[in-house]
C-alpha cells in the first residue's frame, strides 16, 4: 500500500532503478548516510528543508504519479510538484467555471463550506462542554451567528461571518487546553505553541485536500469561498475549512491535553515559536494515525478512514457542479 513519506533536510535526491536515493545535508554542508525509498511504496513526499534534484528526476516522479510538497524552515508551505493531470475533463472545467461566474451558484457553494465548518466547530465545543468545560457562552454566540448567515448577499460577507465565528471558537481554546495560552491567532510567524501547531497542521490539511482534488476531474485553482489567485490551489483552501475542526483542532487538543507534545518540542526565539524536528515528527506520526482511523459512514453504511472522508467530500462537490446531486457539507456527529 502506498503511503506518505516525510523528509527532513532531504539534501540530494536521485534515482537508482526503481528506488529514490536521498543524501541528507546538515547546516554546514556535510552529507549524511544515504536513505533509499522504493518508488512503488510512495504516494507523496513532504520535504521540510532544501531538496536538490534535476528535471529528469521530476519527470520520473511525474510518470510514477508521485506528488511532492515543499515547506521552508519557518514551516511555511512553499508549493507542490504535481504530476501531469490524468483526469482532464473539458465538461467539468466548463461547469466548474460556470459555478464560479454565477453569483448565485458561487455563494451557494461558499455558504455550504462555511456551514460545514461552523457545524464542526460547534461539535468540538459541545463535546468538551459535555466533559465539564465551561463553553456555553461560546456555543450560544456561534449559534446566534449561524442564524445571521442566510442574510449574507456576497462571498465577502460570508468570509466576515466565518471570521467572527472562528474568533469565538479560537477564544475557547484556552478552556479546552488550559495548560497552553493561544492569545491572538498569529501565523507569520506563530507566536506560541498553540499557534505553531495550528499553522503546521493546517498546512497538512491543505495538502491532504489538494491530493484528494488531484484524484478527481476538478481544477484546484477554481474556488468559491476563497478568491482564486496566482500560484495557489484555492479550492483546497475551501475544502480544508470543513475538515480543519475535525482533523487539525481535534488532533491539537489531543496532543496537548495528553502531553504528547510539550514545550521542549518547540524552538522559541524573540518573535516566533516553531516546532523543532522532534516535535514535527511526533505531530506527523499522530497525523498519519488520525488519517488512518475509521468511522462508520452513515450514508455508505461501511467503515471509511478520515483520509477517505476528504476524497468523498470532493466527489460530492463534483456531483453538485455536474448537476447530479446537491452538495451537502460533511458534518461530524460524534
Amino acid at each position: 500500500m502506498k503511503k506518505s513519506y516525510y523528509l527532513f533536510n532531504p539534501g540530494r535526491m536521485s534515482r537508482k532503478d526503481n528506488t529514490l536515493k536521498f543524501v541528507p545535508t546538515d547546516a554546514n554542508g556535510n552529507e549524511g548516510q544515504p536513505k533509499y525509498l522504493p518508488v512503488q511504496n510512495i504516494a507523496n513526499l513532504f520535504c521540510f528543508g532544501a531538496l536538490d534534484a534535476n528535471s529528469a528526476l521530476y519527470n520520473f516522479l511525474g510518470k510514477q504519479g508521485i506528488t511532492v510538497h515543499f515547506f521552508d524552515y519557518y514551516e511555511h508551505y512553499i508549493g507542490s510538484f504535481m504530476p501531469k493531470d490524468y483526469l482532464l475533463s473539458g465538461k467539468v472545467l466548463i461547469q466548474q467555471t460556470k459555478h464560479y461566474t454565477s453569483k448565485k451558484k458561487r455563494i451557494d457553494i461558499a455558504g455550504k463550506f462555511i456551514e460545514g465548518a461552523a457545524a464542526n466547530m460547534l461539535r468540538n465545543l459541545k463535546y468538551y462542554q459535555s466533559r465539564g468545560r465551561e463553553l456555553e457562552g461560546h456555543i450560544e454566540q456561534i449559534e446566534q451567528y449561524k442564524i445571521e448567515k442566510d442574510s449574507a448577499v456576497g462571498v465577502d460577507e460570508l468570509m466576515g461571518w466565518e471570521g467572527n465565528i472562528r474568533q469565538i471558537y479560537y477564544n475557547a481554546f484556552e478552556t479546552i487546553i488550559p495548560d497552553f495560552e493561544m492569545g491572538n491567532r498569529t501565523k507569520r510567524p506563530p507566536s506560541n505553541e498553540v499557534n505553531a501547531l495550528i499553522s503546521f497542521c493546517n498546512m497538512m490539511c491543505y495538502t491532504l485536500c489538494l491530493d484528494a482534488i488531484y484524484h478527481t476531474q476538478l481544477n484546484p485553482t477554481i474556488s468559491y469561498l476563497h478568491e482564486p489567485g496566482f500560484r495557489r490551489y484555492s479550492l483546497a483552501l475551501d475544502i480544508s475549512e470543513i475538515f480543519k475542526p475535525i482533523l487539525v483542532d481535534r488532533l491539537i487538543f489531543s496532543l496537548l491535553n495528553k502531553k504528547i507534545i510539550s514545550e521542549k518540542d518547540f524552538d522559541k526565539k524573540l518573535n516566533y515559536c516553531l516546532l523543532n524536528e522532534v516535535g514535527k515528527k511526533k505531530v506527523l506520526q499522530n497525523w498519519e494515525d488520525r488519517l488512518s482511523q475509521t468511522i462508520q459512514h452513515r450514508t455508505l453504511n461501511k467503515s471509511v478512514s478520515y483520509k477517505y472522508l476528504v476524497r468523498l467530500e470532493v466527489y460530492k462537490l463534483l456531483k453538485h457542479i455536474m448537476n447530479i446531486e446537491e452538495y451537502k457539507p460533511f458534518k461530524a456527529w460524534w
